[in-house]
């Protein structure tokens, strides 16, 4: 067991923009290889060369000098550089030192995958010899994705960073992900599912949070991505420019470890929210493109929208149409445009969500997370609902934190036409509970379970102590009395409502 280990763990340093320092670079790995031992290969993604000609260069190209590991580099980004990779399919540039080639698929004796795309991204031909079309990026997503076997590959390599990859992360500090990158790149990080993604040019230090590579809830769970840029090297500042890990090439995990995720995972930064859960296609998130939340109005001119600029939407000769929301095959108490619904006990509306006091409720502040359109159960969700409750949770479990309450949040889908989520498969019945400390608790329904179960444990002694609440319908109050704590909520919950930024 410990001889197979040792041969499948490849140990890895990756590195930024070289820019010629090749003294630095190679002392600085030596230095590290003593203090930690060898490393298997290097990877220098970004400007290898420096754009002036450099005499430290013909030393280890003549063999004077020697890189102390196995270095593998991109090809050039600008055309300075393009002299010194005569082969575009790759070539030994001196001894330990390989250039990779334009594009293309390298595996490591330990089955390791390493995906890489040298140059700057070009959307005109013809293409020059420093950057990648998409054309070349197509051909390298069909080469791999092809297949149904394919789940993803170990590591990819580009110098330029995919744009759009701060969406949903920590801070990429004076980088702004929005305007800078290659839109190329981060449509072949999509389909690649590379575990790790190395990239520089930006000359700093950014290591993404892991992103998921599939729709929770709606997908089988995928390994997770980690995206690194790297600083270039010998930096004034300091800032990072080597970065060592170790892996498993992933056609050799157990599939369970595999796709663990990491505690501080976030979404996928190149997803533009429920177009791919529809469509079953990747689709780049656009930047550019602002925002258009939509009301309904509560008075009788029920299920019309107006816009959040305040403009009535039939005003636009070309109005926005969001993707219809499923409907119920009858009667539903809880959709929205819906004459059942009791329209007076909604105190918030989202693009996709509201809240609605829970009629009969455990408490004044008792609410549901409803979704606009008609959905059985949040595995039915598409992606920028499920997005959209995962936000009303967040902002209520603050609500009630500031009021010294807890929150707990559960779903019965089971006998129940329309999501309720007071929060398996499409279709599965089951009881889900989150608890504010993190916890989640699920139970899978097979047959005869008590309706009101989540009501009774909640009211029991244990807890609420107020047992005589366990069935909704022996809370009930006048109207007037639920329009007053509805509109008490609503002034409660104002600080904290989200929709009021868009």
């Amino acid at each position: 067991m410990e001889a197979s280990l040792s041969v499948s763990l490849s140990c890895v340093l990756a590195c930024g923009d070289v820019e010629g320092k090749f003294d630095i670079l190679f002392n600085r790995v030596q230095a590290i290889q003593k203090k930690s031992g060898n490393f298997d290969l290097l990877l220098c993604v970004g400007n290898f060369f420096g754009s002036t000609p450099d005499a430290e260069w013909e030393e280890y190209k003549t063999g004077t000098k020697k890189a102390p590991i196995q270095t593998y580099v991109l090809g050039a980004n600008n055309q300075e550089t393009v002299k010194y990779f005569q082969d575009a399919d790759g070539c030994e540039l001196a001894e330990n030192i390989t250039y990779l080639g334009r594009k293309g698929i390298f595996t490591g004796s330990s089955g390791l995958q390493i995906v890489y795309l040298s140059g700057t991204e070009s959307l005109n031909e013809p293409v020059p010899g420093y950057s990648f079309s998409p054309k070349d990026v197509s051909s390298l997503r069909t080469m791999l994705c092809t297949t149904s076997q394919f789940k993803g590959v170990d590591i990819l390599l580009t110098s330029p960073w995919p744009k759009y990859v701060g969406n949903f992360g920590n801070s990429s500090g004076e980088v702004d992900t929005k305007k800078c990158g290659s839109a190329l790149v981060s449509s072949l990080a999509t389909g690649l599912k590379p575990r790790y993604h190395f990239a520089a040019l930006e000359k700093t230090y950014y290591e993404r949070l892991p992103y998921r590579n599939h729709i929770v809830l709606q997908e089988n769970a995928q390994h997770a991505t980690r995206f690194i840029a790297l600083a270039n090297v010998g930096n004034p500042e300091k800032k990072k420019y080597l970065y060592a890990f170790s892996i498993v090439p992933m056609k050799l995990m157990d599939a369970a470890e595999l796709v663990k995720q990491p505690p501080d995972v976030t979404e996928n930064p190149y997803r533009k929210s429920g177009q791919e859960a529809s469509t079953g296609k990747q689709i780049l998130a656009p930047v550019e493109e602002s925002a258009c939340q939509f009301f309904f109005d509560l008075n009788e001119k029920q299920g019309r929208k107006r816009s959040s600029t305040g403009r009535d939407s039939k005003s636009s000769p070309h109005p926005k149409q969001p993707r219809k929301p499923p409907q119920p095959p009858g009667p539903c108490w809880f959709c929205l445009a819906s004459p059942e619904v009791e329209k007076h006990l909604v105190v918030n509306i989202g693009t996709h969500c509201y809240l609605a006091l829970a009629k009969g409720g455990l408490s004044d502040d008792h609410v549901l997370i409803l979704p606009i359109g008609h959905y059985q159960s949040v595995v039915e969700l598409s992606a920028e609902v499920v997005e959209e409750v995962e936000k009303y949770k967040a902002t209520l479990r603050r609500f009630f934190k500031s009021r010294g309450k807890r929150c707990v949040v559960f779903e019965r889908n089971y006998k129940s036409h329309h999501l309720q989520l007071q929060i398996a498969q499409p279709g599965a019945a089951y009881f889900y509970v989150e608890l504010d400390t993190g916890e989640k608790l699920f139970h899978r329904i097979k047959k005869n379970f008590p309706l009101q179960f989540g009501r009774e444990v909640l009211a029991s002694e244990a807890i609420l102590n107020v047992p005589d609440k366990s069935d909704w319908r022996q809370c009930q109050i006048s109207k007037e009395d639920e329009e007053t704590l509805a509109r008490c909520f609503r002034k409660d919950f104002e600080p904290y409502d989200f929709t009021l930024d868009d």
